[in-house]
């Protein structure tokens, strides 16, 4: 038989770009694996610069990065690194992004606008990504966006179970900050026992960026504990003017949960004096000392990237991992 054979064995390797470096080290330590070093700077006019310091041909490359502030910096810094790792003969790209930057802007509003959540997906694609891993998106046709593998995992069993534990010998209820997002308050609903549902009736003028109003809340909280979730907080006006609206009408306490805690200015003022009991977030993006609260939880989100990398890599299932909702 003419031809050559040679078995060769799958190598799992992780990089780690500059935002968020402690996510990174914690997920390659539940792997079992150090992350690749790697040379990493600016020159003086603020291009970036990337190198690994060892060889990545043929490997299975797991490149991690939040896209938080600069996001725009983080971004091309990103894709500089999958471009690194495709032009050094990677044999697969997977593309870990616990928040997918520009995510809000995933569809047109009005006339002359970008849908950048798309344009974001092509500039992976084009860098040389094969799949993206991601975590809680903004809008599911997100997926659809890259033309490749998307697994979208969900932070909602780590912070549902948090809840639950610490919570669950009280009266509970599950509001969605708005009538959108009804079936993750569903899914919330299941994993808490089936407890009841609201959600909160608001309005937005697209002219006005990070700014709703609250306007009445659909369903029955009266001398419940509300759980409000939604997946991002970035001001925080939208979640403490639910939070509001939800005492108002009765409820005997609101715990907030969400997954991305941007917490841009000025948020941490916003949730600190809001009446809430605790918010819980999880680590998708990096907490700078002064965006920490007494009311502020911080939940790992490594467990779950870790897993999802193992199915991922071992050709296994990242559904299994949420009961076929994903």
């Amino acid at each position: 038989m003419s031809g050559m054979k040679k078995a060769t064995e799958k190598n799992l390797m992780v990089f780690s770009g500059r935002a968020h470096p402690d996510l990174a080290t914690e997920v390659a330590e539940a792997l079992g694996t150090p992350l690749v070093p790697t040379s990493a700077y600016e020159f003086a006019n603020s291009e970036i610069y990337v190198r690994y310091e060892e060889s990545v041909r043929g490997c299975d490359a797991f490149v991690i990065q939040s896209h938080t502030a600069p996001v725009n910096e983080w971004i091309m810094e990103h894709l500089i690194m999958v471009d690194a790792l495709k032009r050094a003969s990677a044999k697969r790209i997977t593309v870990v992004m616990p928040f997918w930057g520009y995510s809000r802007q995933d569809k047109k509003h009005r006339g002359r606008e970008p849908i950048s959540a798309r344009l974001m997906a092509d500039l992976f694609k084009t860098a040389g990504a094969d799949r993206i891993i991601t975590v809680d998106l903004h809008a599911d046709q997100l997926q659809g966006f890259f033309d490749g593998p998307v697994d979208h995992l969900m932070a909602l069993p780590i912070l549902a179970d948090y809840i639950k534990e610490k919570y669950g010998d009280q009266e509970l209820a599950v509001v969605s900050p708005d009538a959108g997002r009804i079936k993750v308050a569903e899914r919330w609903s299941e994993r808490l026992g089936g407890v009841p549902l609201a959600f909160i009736h608001k309005t937005r003028d697209i002219t006005r960026p990070n700014e709703t109003v609250a306007n009445r809340v659909v369903g029955d909280i009266t001398g419940k504990m509300c759980v409000l979730t939604d997946d991002i907080i970035d001001t925080g006006g939208t979640i403490v003017k639910a939070a509001e609206a939800l005492m108002k009408d009765g409820a005997a306490g609101v715990i907030i949960a969400a997954t991305h805690a941007i917490l841009s200015d000025p948020a941490v003022d916003r949730l600190k004096n809001s009446s809430a009991v605790e918010v819980v977030v999880t680590n998708t993006l990096p907490l700078s000392a002064d965006c920490e609260f007494d009311k502020l939880t911080c939940l790992s989100i490594a467990p779950l990237l870790s897993r999802a990398i193992k199915e991922v890599f071992e050709d296994g299932s990242v559904t299994s991992m949420f009961d076929g909702h994903a």
